[in-house]
């Protein structure tokens, strides 16, 4: 039985960056605004150490949206992936959906089969790596993120903001957990009470 944690990235892993040009808070554009949150790493280091693999799974429609590069994308994952590597941390796949609906880009218009809340990248974790959804976990900040695991069977943490905005926990659906922060998470998949 392969059981997996399944994490979304922006929220999640690194901090959500205020964007005065539009008055919200977004996924890093540039890999210079991507730094992790506090304690991420150690909280992954938890999940390897219980055996879970490692998953993730982010909708990144800021090229879609004229917001950002490829290059800058890419870049953005590297400096991420550096990270994890330096404390030999490996994920089994890293799956990023790029389209956008309101995008008029060629080949990143929307709709697609991957973008969250789709259990898209779930279900082909499910078949490509043998993983069992009723044994596995997504951990996200978004209502997307708990609609994409409640459609995949898997049970579900949803992290709470890390900058102001609406109170999550009035939204559907709903999703197992609250936490604060990805440790915290974990201590509830490794812990539960």
């Amino acid at each position: 039985m392969k059981a997996a944690v399944f994490l979304d990235r922006d929220g999640v892993l690194n901090h959500n960056v205020f964007y005065a040009d539009t008055g919200a808070f977004e996924s890093p554009r540039v890999p210079e605004d991507f730094v992790l949150r506090q304690n991420a790493i150690e909280a992954l280091r938890r999940l390897v150490k219980a055996e879970y693999y490692l998953f993730l799974v982010s909708n990144q429609p800021n090229v879609a949206k004229g917001k950002s590069t490829l290059d800058h994308l890419q870049r953005t994952h590297d400096k991420l992936e550096a990270a994890l590597t330096a404390s030999s941390i490996f994920f089994e796949e890293f799956y990023y959906c790029y389209h956008h609906p309101a995008c008029q880009i060629p080949g990143l218009a929307g709709p697609c089969d991957c973008r969250k809340p789709s259990p898209y990248f779930l279900r082909k974790a499910e078949r490509e790596h043998g993983i069992d959804l009723s044994h596995s976990w997504m951990i996200g900040d978004r209502a997307s993120d708990i609609a994409c695991g409640a459609s995949a069977g898997v049970k579900t943490v949803r992290i709470l903001p890390d900058h102001p905005c609406g109170d999550p926990r009035a939204e559907m659906p709903r999703p197992l957990y609250f936490a604060q922060d990805l440790f915290e998470a974990v201590n509830q998949i490794l812990y539960p009470a």
